[in-house]
C-alpha cells in the first residue's frame, strides 16, 4: 500500500493507493517541518492519519512546503518510520510534487502561482533548472502574497480608485495598525496577504484589476519564465491564483511570446496518476 501526501502549511491532501486498486482520501492539518515540531508531526500521523488508513503502508511519498535540506527530510523520514514501521519514504519539496502532477514523466516547465510562486524546468524524472522563488519580499512574482501585499500598500498609499478604496473598507474594516500588526507581528503574513486575493477576483472587471493584474503576471512570466526554453515548451502550473486568474494568467503569457499549457488548482490527483504510472511500469 502508498501512501502520498501534497502537504501545505494549513492542510495535507493524503491518497491511500490500496492494492486492490482503491483509493481512499484524507484530509489532516498542514505539515511543514520548517514550522511544526518533530513531535507534533508525529502527533498529527498517529492520531489524524492512521486511525482513518486501512491496512499496512509500505511506502510514502511525501511532497510538501518546507521540504528542503536534509535535515527537514530526515524530520520527516524519522517521523513516517516511527508511525508506520517499515517502510520506505520519499520526501520531496512542492515544486517537484508541481513538476511530476504537470509534465508526469515528460521534460518540460512547471510553475507554481498560489500563495507563493516558484518555477523549474523538469527533466521527466527530476528538477535541473530553478529560478529561485525568494519567497514574497524579494520575489514570488504573481503569488498570492505577493498581489495581495501590492494591493494593500496601493490602498494604503491611497492609489485605488476612490470607488474600489470604499469597497476595501467595507468589506476588510482594517485600519492602518491592524494591517500592521498582521503583516510585521503576528505568524503566516504571507498567508494574510493572500487572503486579498478573494477581493481582486470579486473586483476582476474594474479597469484598476484587469491593468494590476496584467502587470503582475508580466512580472510572473518576464522574471521567472523568461529563463528557460520556453520558445519551445509550454508553461504549466499548479495553484489557486492561475487557476481562478486563468483568462489573466494566459494573456500574459501571449502577450510576453510565451505558451501556457495545463493549469490545475491542486497537483494531488497529478501525484496520483504520475505513482500509479510508475508501478504499472515498474511491473
Amino acid at each position: 500500500m502508498i501512501l502520498i501526501a501534497d502537504s501545505g502549511s494549513t492542510k495535507v491532501a493524503w491518497r491511500v493507493l490500496h492494492s486492490d486498486g482503491t483509493i481512499q482520501a484524507i484530509q489532516t492539518i498542514g505539515i511543514n517541518p520548517f514550522f511544526v515540531s518533530e513531535e507534533d508531526i508525529l502527533k498529527t500521523l498517529e492520531e489524524s492519519l492512521k486511525p482513518g488508513i486501512r491496512g499496512n503502508v509500505e511506502q510514502v511519498f511525501f511532497y510538501g512546503a518546507g521540504v528542503a535540506g536534509n535535515d527537514k527530510i530526515e524530520i520527516l523520514t524519522r517521523c513516517f518510520h516511527k508511525a508506520f514501521p517499515g517502510c520506505k519514504v520519499e520526501a520531496n519539496s512542492d515544486l517537484l510534487a508541481a513538476a511530476r502532477c504537470l509534465c508526469g514523466a515528460e521534460e518540460g516547465i512547471a510553475a507554481i502561482l498560489g500563495t507563493g510562486a516558484n518555477t523549474c524546468f523538469y527533466d521527466g524524472e527530476k528538477i535541473v533548472d530553478n529560478v529561485p522563488a525568494c519567497g514574497y519580499i524579494l520575489g514570488d512574482e504573481g503569488g498570492g502574497a505577493v498581489l495581495g501585499k501590492k494591493l494593500v500598500s496601493d490602498y494604503l498609499k491611497r492609489m485605488l480608485p476612490e470607488d474600489l478604496s470604499e469597497a476595501f473598507e467595507k468589506h476588510y474594516k482594517l485600519g492602518l495598525l491592524d494591517i500592521i500588526e498582521k503583516v510585521y507581528r503576528q505568524p503566516m503574513p504571507n498567508r494574510f496577504l493572500a487572503s486579498f486575493t478573494m477581493f481582486l477576483g470579486d473586483h476582476q472587471s474594474h479597469p484598476y484589476v484587469r491593468e494590476f493584474l496584467a502587470k503582475a503576471f508580466d512580472e510572473f512570466f518576464l522574471r521567472n519564465i523568461i529563463h528557460y526554453d520556453y520558445k519551445k515548451y509550454p508553461v504549466n502550473i499548479v495553484g489557486s491564483v492561475a487557476f481562478y486568474f486563468r483568462n489573466e494568467v494566459e494573456a500574459s503569457a501571449t502577450r510576453n511570446g510565451m505558451t501556457v499549457g495545463k493549469i490545475v488548482r491542486t497537483p494531488v490527483e497529478g501525484l496520483v496518476a504520475y505513482h500509479k504510472n510508475i508501478i504499472a511500469s515498474e511491473k
